[in-house]
């Protein structure tokens, strides 16, 4: 049986942290030649994930849709339009109640979503970055004093962020090396050539086969994953392997793959979580505190 839960107060000054990280953010990337587009909140086809949630579709006359786990494929398909877009898009992942207490899941949450025409890691890594910056410098003008009062470790990022590679952090520290990563770290940085294994069939093989052209960028100070994101696969067959290794239905994507059979152009991108950026910025214990109307995993609220 679900628990009914009241949603947890949240100050005025966090919104506002909030309200001018997505101002920033967007801002930024006008300056730098991207146009946002609306979100998807329903379709057909939406993000299998690399892990089980709960189902989250509604039936619609003889059809199904999907609430939107993630703007994947639409961004993929977006950037045949425009080459380089962005925007902020409600997610609803139904995660089972285990992930309630990890400060860091929501079952409706909102990512910056991002994506770039014939774009490489690297680009995305260095765009991040700029991002970063960009947006923290701002935060400090406006609001340094009040986000110090509750969080002294906060400061402007410094770049190039540190690369950790993700089989050399898994052999030297363990299956939890993320966390402890993440609590010995004083700066965010990047996790980067993911095992195939460890992400969705859309993620572009790298190298030799075993590794994808992925990131995941991880906060200091125990604060977790921020972001992921990486180069996509582009080529129908190669797609089709994927999804047979994964275990994927076809018959569920269809409307993806005929797509992709008309062409789609090569891309990278990333989506950075709203909550869990305020929460980084303003030291907060759980992702809850940072928006209002919050949805806990395993908890009903308004």
């Amino acid at each position: 049986m679900v628990n009914v839960q009241e949603s947890p107060k949240v100050k005025r000054e966090v919104l506002e942290v909030s309200s001018e990280i997505m101002s920033e953010a967007g801002q930024f990337l006008r300056r730098n030649g991207f146009i946002e587009i609306l979100p998807v909140i329903i379709s057909p086809i939406t993000d299998p994930l690399n892990h089980s949630v709960l189902d989250a579709s509604i039936n619609y006359y003889d059809g199904q849709y999907s609430l939107t786990k993630s703007m994947i494929f639409h961004k993929q398909l977006a950037v045949r339009v425009f080459p380089k877009i962005f925007t902020f898009s409600p997610n609803i992942r139904l995660e089972t109640e285990d992930k309630k207490s990890t400060g860091r899941h929501l079952i409706e949450f909102t990512q910056l979503d991002l994506e770039v025409k014939d774009a490489k890691r690297d680009d995305i890594l260095t765009l991040v970055e700029n991002l970063f910056v960009e947006v923290f410098k701002d935060l400090d003008k406006k609001f340094g004093k009040i986000i110090r009062s509750t969080n002294p470790h906060f400061s402007i990022p410094k770049i190039p962020f540190e690369r950790v590679r993700y089989l050399e952090a898994l052999e030297k520290y363990g299956s939890d090396f993320e966390a402890i990563l993440s609590k010995q770290a004083t700066e965010p940085f990047w996790l980067i050539d993911i095992p195939i294994e460890e992400r969705e069939f859309y993620d572009r093989l790298d190298g030799d086969g075993k590794v994808l052209a992925d990131m995941d960028l991880i906060y200091p100070y125990g604060f977790g994953e921020a972001i992921s994101g990486g180069e996509r696969e582009h080529e129908y067959e190669k797609i089709l392997y994927r999804m047979s290794l994964k275990g994927n239905d076809q018959k569920s994507l269809k409307w993806y793959l005929d797509e992709v059979k008309k062409g789609i152009p090569p891309s990278a991108g990333c989506g950075i979580g709203i909550e869990r950026l305020t929460r980084f910025v303003c030291n907060l214990r759980h992702v809850s505190e940072a928006r209002l109307f919050a949805k806990v995993p395993g908890s009903l609220s308004i």
